[in-house]
C-alpha cells in the first residue's frame, strides 16, 4: 500500500527543527528500509518499525534539509547523487542518534553558522566571550571570571560535585573519575557508564554541529581535537542528562535488572534522546550561542 504523509515526522523529533536553509524545513530520520529514487523523487520502502507502518512513502526532498539513515537501511548510489546536486545532506547514525558514524560537509546551504563560528573563533576576546557565554548555561548564571583557566577551574569543581550528588541520588558507590583512554573496559561500573553515556551525548552533538555547519575543530572551551566544538556542546548536558542517565542505568545493573551495561545504556539514551529532544535543542543552542536565526530563511 502506498502512502504520501507528506514530510515524514521526525523519531527524534527533528522534523520541528529549523536550520540555516533559506527553504528548507528540517531533518528527517529514517530507519528499517530502503532509499531509492523513482520517478525523480525519492522513495523510501519501510518495514514494520516504531517509526513507520510498513508500505511505501514518497518523501519530497525539495522540503528535506538532512535526511538521517538509523538502523536497517540501504541507500542507491542514484539517492546520492539526486540529494548531492540538490543539496540534501545525508548521515549515518545510530538508534536515536546515540551515534554518528558518518556526516556530511555543509554542502550548497548557507554559511552562516559557519561563518559567524570562525569569526568568533579567530577574534581572542570574542573567543573568550562565547567561551564564558557556554559557561553561563552550564553555571545557570553569568560569573564575573573572564580567564579561561579559571573558568575551567570552577567547572571543574562543579562537575566533581556533580558526580557525588548524583551517584548518591541513585545510591551508588562514588571513589573518582577514572578513564584510561588504553584500557577503558578497565574502570569500575559507573565510570564505564559514564563513558557509554557521554559517547553518545557527544554523537548527539556530533549530528546537531553537522546539521546547522557549524566547524568541528574550533573549540571554544575544548582545544586541539578535531571535534572540540561538539564537545563544547555535549558538555552542555553532562549534569542534567549524561551523569543521571550513565549512574541510573548501573542502578539496574546492580539491582539485576539488566545483564548488559552499554546495550541497556544506548537502549535508555535513544529513547530519552527522544523524549527530550535532545538534538533539536542542540540545534537551537548553536544558533543562539551564534546569534543565527533563519526563519523565514533569514540570517
Amino acid at each position: 500500500m502506498s502512502k504520501d504523509p507528506g514530510l515524514l515526522p521526525g523519531r527524534l523529533g527533528l522534523a520541528g527543527s529549523r536550520i540555516p536553509h533559506a527553504d528548507r524545513h528540517g531533518l528527517l530520520w529514517l530507519e528499517y528500509g530502503r532509499l531509492s529514487v523513482e520517478d525523480g523523487t525519492l522513495r523510501f520502502v519501510a518495514a514494520q518499525s516504531d517509526l513507520l507502518d510498513a508500505g511505501e512513502y514518497a518523501i519530497p526532498y525539495q522540503a528535506v534539509s538532512m535526511v538521517l539513515l538509523g538502523p536497517g537501511t540501504s541507500v542507491t548510489h542514484d539517492v546520492l547523487r539526486l540529494c548531492a546536486r540538490h543539496g540534501v545532506l545525508i548521515a549515518a547514525v545510530g538508534e536515536g542518534g546515540v551515534k554518528s558514524y558518518t556526516a556530511p560537509p555543509m554542502g550548497q546551504g548557507r554559511s552562516d553558522v559557519a561563518r559567524a563560528h570562525a569569526e568568533r573563533w579567530a577574534d581572542p576576546k570574542r573567543r573568550l566571550d562565547t567561551a564564558r557565554h557556554l559557561y553561563a548555561w552550564r553555571f545557570g548564571r553569568v560569573v564575573p571570571h573572564r580567564d579561561i583557566e579559571t573558568l575551567r577551574g570552577i567547572e571543574g569543581a562543579r562537575i566533581k560535585e556533580s558526580y557525588k550528588l548524583v551517584a548518591a541520588r541513585f545510591g551508588i558507590r562514588w571513589e573518582g573519575r577514572r578513564y584510561d583512554r588504553d584500557n577503558p573496559t578497565a574502570a569500575d561500573l559507573p565510570n564505564q557508564a559514564i563513558n557509554h553515556a557521554a559517547t553518545f551525548v557527544e554523537a548527539a552533538a556530533d549530528i546537531a554541529v553537522a546539521a546547522v555547519g557549524a566547524l568541528p575543530p574550533l573549540g571554544f572551551i575544548h582545544e586541539n581535537s578535531s571535534n572540540a566544538f561538539t564537545l563544547d556542546i555535549a558538555d552542555l548536558y553532562r549534569v542534567d542528562l549524561t551523569l543521571p542517565l550513565a549512574f541510573s542505568v548501573v542502578r539496574a545493573y546492580l539491582d539485576r535488572k539488566t545483564d548488559n551495561l552499554e546495550r541497556e545504556l544506548r537502549r535508555r539514551a535513544a529513547r530519552l534522546f527522544r523524549q527530550e529532544q535532545l538534538i533539536p535543542k542542540m540545534i537551537q543552542r548553536i544558533k543562539e550561542l551564534f546569534d543565527v536565526d533563519d526563519r523565514d530563511g533569514g540570517a
